[in-house]
C-alpha cells in the first residue's frame, strides 16, 4: 500500500512524545542509526520518511509518540479524544535491505477523526520475516499503555501485503489479545504464495520444452543464468514483452495465461487485462524479464536466512487449463512434463521461519483483495477461506473482491468502508456482508464493494 514512510529518532530508547501544533520549520532528520538488536542494520528517523529525508507532521488534535525500542522503530498517534481503541498497523515485504522504517497506517485520517489511536512498527528486520513483524507489532500495545498511562479497551490488527500474512498469524498466536482483524491484499495462505510464484515459472517452462531447475542453494549467477532462459523461451509465449507495453500472446502463451489464472484464483472478470499488466512489468533487480518470471523462488531473496529450507512443494499440485473437474489431454501433458519440488521445510506453528496461518481466528476477519493481482494473488482469500471452513470459522471469516488488476490498489472509501464495517461487526455482532470467493466467474463479480472504475482493468462494466 503507498503510504506515508517514516523512520526513527536517533538516540531514543524511551518514548518521545509531541503535541501537535501549527507546522513550524523542522529540524534535519537524523541519519539512519545502527541497530542495537540486528548486527548490521540501521534504523531510519522516526520523525523522518524514509528514505525522502520529509518531516513528519502530527494530525491536528493529536498527541505523536515516536522512537526505537529494541532495534524496531515505532510511532503512535493518539487523538486528544481518544475512545480508548487502538488499531496496530503491520506494513508489507520490504525486499532484503538493512535499513528498517516504520510507516503510516493507510486508514490513519479515518482512525483520528473518529477517535481510535494507531500504531506501527518498523519490525526490527527485513525480508520475509513474519515472525519478527508479529512480535513487534505485539510489542506495541505495551508502549502504548507506556507513553499513554492506560491500557486499550480495544485492540485492532490490519496489515497489508505480507503485513496481512503477519495479521493473520497475530490473531492466532496472541489469543484474546484482538478484537478484530482486517487484513489487505494479503498473504492468507502462508507459503502457498511461494508455490504459486514456482507454478507460473514451471508451467511456461512445461508448456515450451524449456529445460528448467530449481537449485536449492542458487549461486550469485543463476539470477543472470535464468534470466537468459527466460528470455529463450518468451518468443514461444508471445511478443511485445517490453516494459510498459502489454504483449502480444501466442495460442502457447494463451495456455500459459489459462494455467497462471487457474492457479492464482480461477476464473473471473479482467484477468486478461490483469495478466497483461503484471508481464508489462519487470520487477528489480531482473527487469529485463516479465515480472512473474522475477518471481521465481529463490533469484531475489524471498525467505532466504528466514525458513530453515525450500518452502516450495507442487508434488501434488494439479495444473488445469480449464474450470472442469476432469483433465483434458494438454492437461495430463502439462502435469507429466512440469517440474516437481519437494519442501524441505514446512510453515511453523510458532513465530520461527515461516509462521503457518491455520485459518483460526475465533475473532471477525474483514479482509479485501483486488481480483486481478498477480504479486498476491487472489488465491489467497479462497485458501484462507478453506482453512477457516476446516476449522468451522467461517462464520468469523468474510472477503471482499475488489476490481482492480494493481497490489493493495484501494481507495480509501473502500479501506475506510471494510473497517467501519469490521467495527460494527465486532461492537454489535452482526457479521459484515463480503463476496463468495469460490464464485469469481460471474461477470460482476467484485462490484459490490468496488468504489470506483479502475482504468487498467477491462472488464465488463457493473451493473
Amino acid at each position: 500500500m503507498r503510504s506515508l514512510r517514516l523512520g526513527v529518532a536517533i538516540l531514543m530508547v524511551a518514548a518521545f512524545s509531541v503535541v501537535w501544533s501549527p507546522p513550524a520549520v523542522a529540524a534535519a532528520c537524523a541519519p539512519p542509526a545502527p541497530s542495537e538488536t540486528q548486527p548490521g542494520y540501521t534504523v531510519a528517523d522516526p520523525w523522518c520518511e524514509y528514505p525522502s529525508g520529509t518531516p513528519f507532521t502530527a494530525l491536528p488534535g493529536t498527541t505523536v509518540h515516536a522512537g526505537i525500542e529494541r532495534g524496531a522503530a515505532y510511532r503512535i498517534e493518539v487523538p486528544s479524544n481518544w475512545n480508548g481503541e487502538l488499531v496496530l498497523h503491520a506494513h508489507g515485504y520490504r525486499g532484503t535491505d538493512t535499513t528498517v522504517y516504520v510507516d503510516n497506517s493507510p486508514l490513519r485520517a479515518h482512525l483520528i477523526a473518529r477517535g481510535y489511536a494507531w500504531a506501527a512498527s518498523s519490525y526490527q528486520t527485513n525480508g520475509y520475516d513474519v515472525g519478527q513483524g508479529v512480535k513487534d507489532s505485539h510489542a506495541l500495545i505495551a508502549l502504548v499503555r507506556g507513553v499513554t498511562g492506560r491500557s486499550a479497551r480495544r485492540v485492532y490488527m490490519t496489515g497489508f501485503s505480507m503485513g496481512g500474512h503477519v495479521t493473520a498469524v497475530a490473531v492466532e498466536h496472541y489469543r484474546r489479545t484482538f478484537a478484530g482483524a482486517l487484513p489487505a491484499c494479503g498473504v492468507l495462505g502462508d507459503t502457498e504464495l511461494f508455490d504459486y510464484f514456482t507454478d507460473a515459472n514451471v508451467t511456461a517452462a512445461a508448456l515450451t520444452g524449456t529445460r528448467t531447475d530449481f537449485p536449492l542453494s542458487p549461486t550469485p549467477e543463476y539470477q543472470q543464468t535464468y534470466a537468459d532462459r527466460v528470455l529463450g523461451l518468451l518468443p514461444e509465449l508471445g511478443s511485445g514483452f517490453t516494459r510498459g507495453i502489454p504483449p502480444t500472446l501466442t495460442k502457447l502463451g494463451r495456455t500459459w495465461s489459462d494455467a497462471v489464472e487457474r492457479r492464482s484464483g480461477g476464473d473471473r472478470p479482467g484477468f486478461d487485462s490483469a495478466f497483461a499488466y503484471w508481464n508489462a512489468i519487470g520487477r528489480a533487480p531482473l527487469t529485463q524479464i516479465p515480472f512473474l518470471f522475477g518471481l521465481y523462488p529463490g533469484l531475489t531473496g524471498g525467505t532466504s536466512n528466514i525458513a530453515e529450507g525450500n518452502v516450495v512443494d507442487n508434488r501434488r499440485t494439479v495444473y488445469q487449463l480449464d474450470d472442469r473437474p476432469g483433465l483434458t489431454r494438454a492437461e495430463r501433458e502439462l502435469n507429466r512434463d512440469v517440474l516437481r519440488i519437494a519442501a524441505t521445510d514446512r510453515p511453523s506453528r510458532d513465530l520461527s521461519g515461516v509462521p503457518a496461518v491455520l485459518g483460526d481466528p475465533r475473532i471477525p476477519v474483514l479482509s479485501l483483495h483486488d481480483i486481478g493481482d498477480l504479486f498476491v494473488p487472489y488465491s489467497m482469500e479462497q485458501i484462507y477461506a478453506d482453512r477457516t471452513a476446516r476449522n468451522r470459522q467461517t462464520g468469523n471469516f468474510v472477503s471482499r473482491a475488489i476490481r482492480g488488476v494493481g497490489h493493495c490498489d484501494f481507495t480509501q472509501g473502500e479501506l475506510t468502508r471494510a473497517f467501519d464495517d469490521l467495527v460494527t461487526w465486532v461492537e454489535k455482532g452482526r457479521r459484515a456482508a463480503g463476496d463468495q470467493v469460490h464464485h469469481t466467474s460471474k461477470p460482476d463479480f467484485g462490484c459490490r464493494f468496488t468504489e470506483v472504475t479502475r482504468p487498467a482493468f477491462v472488464a465488463p462494466a457493473c451493473p
